[in-house]
């Protein structure tokens, strides 16, 4: 009886191939499978560049969507990495080319704050700093901005009996200042028409001043614009921050002096549209002159600036975030030519 050779003959490999490396190169040499595949990833890829090139056209009425997006937006550049791992391992040159797409989008937004811009000089020196009324080294976070030797200094969310410990590190260094409500402004040079500007809360928390610096009189605005909160039902609550924001551009919009600077924590960045009664008719000397992105909250791990240094009849010169104190934001710094 004759016996039959039932074991499975494995088929040769095509020519060319040789184990694993031969299917690997097979899949990338596959013209018409490395075009085909990876299709999700290329889509995702281009939904973020559209996203990041269109933000302005995205809709607020649904919880505030395109602020909340506008002030995250640089990190949408993380999503390049990921994408492109995913784009390798499907060895889509489709996913690829999608990708490079992106990458040139976040480069033509954000490139340029990837540049140190600053210059030399600038004949005043400004401080803006949010302290934190949770902050438990007051005294220690004073010092820390004496050291920093601005000429003007401004202070936001200075709890109530605080203003007396602040001065008394300040004087020393700033013999003019104002406290208006939870704002404050130090300068090493004289101070005049100070006042509260009301902005819809209730309570003090943006001010003016003029300070007659040696290259002439500048109005300065000291302000803490209004929280905003995300929330899972209603989104990024932002309304009574941008009401604030337009009775705040108003004011300055009314200013008679020619020179203007801006300084607070404004709760929003340049990106945000509801800040754009202010950013449309002042400088950020951050965008204009900044080292980095400038990132200023929260101080343990800045994500987003929205402490501003903004200018209008002023020349800014370099900007830049100080050293963390003992608030939960970053002091930012700028040097200007009145």
């Amino acid at each position: 009886m004759a016996r039959t050779d039932t074991s499975a003959v494995a088929p040769a490999p095509e020519a060319g191939e040789s184990g694993s490396e031969g299917r690997r190169a097979s899949r990338w040499s596959d013209r018409t499978g490395r075009w085909r595949r990876g299709l999700v990833i290329a889509a995702l890829a281009l939904l973020t560049a559209a996203i990041m090139l269109l933000h302005s056209k995205l809709p607020n009425s649904v919880g505030n969507l395109g602020s909340l997006i506008q002030t995250f937006l640089p990190w949408f550049g993380l999503a390049v990495p990921v994408l492109l791992v995913c784009a390798l391992v499907r060895r889509s040159l489709s996913a690829v080319a999608a990708i490079t797409v992106t990458v040139m989008v976040w480069v033509n937004l954000f490139g340029g704050a990837l540049l140190d811009k600053s210059g030399e000089g600038g004949a005043l020196m400004v401080v803006s700093h949010n302290v934190d009324a949770h902050n438990q080294d007051p005294r220690g976070t004073a010092r820390s901005l004496v050291e920093a030797d601005a000429d003007v200094l401004a202070l936001q969310e200075i709890p109530e009996g605080q203003e007396e410990l602040y001065d008394s590190e300040l004087s020393d260094s700033y013999p003019f200042h104002s406290v208006q409500g939870t704002v404050g402004l130090w300068s090493r040079f004289p101070m005049g028409d100070s006042e509260e500007i009301d902005i819809g809360m209730g309570w003090p928390r943006a001010m003016r001043s003029t300070v007659e610096t040696p290259q002439g009189v500048v109005a300065v605005y000291v302000a803490h614009l209004p929280s905003v909160r995300v929330e899972f039902r209603s989104g990024f609550t932002a309304g009574q921050r941008d009401r604030a924001a337009t009775t705040l551009a108003e004011a300055i919009s009314a200013e008679r002096h020619e020179r203007i600077i801006l300084l607070g924590d404004l709760n929003g960045t340049m990106n945000d549209r509801a800040l754009a009664p202010l950013t449309s008719q002042m400088r950020s000397t951050q965008g204009a002159t900044g080292r980095g992105f400038g990132f200023s909250f929260p101080a343990h791990f800045p994500m987003t600036r929205i402490d501003q240094i903004m200018v209008r009849g002023v020349e800014p010169v370099s900007s830049w975030s100080l050293p963390a104190t003992g608030s939960d934001h970053l002091p930012v710094a700028a040097r200007v030519d009145p």
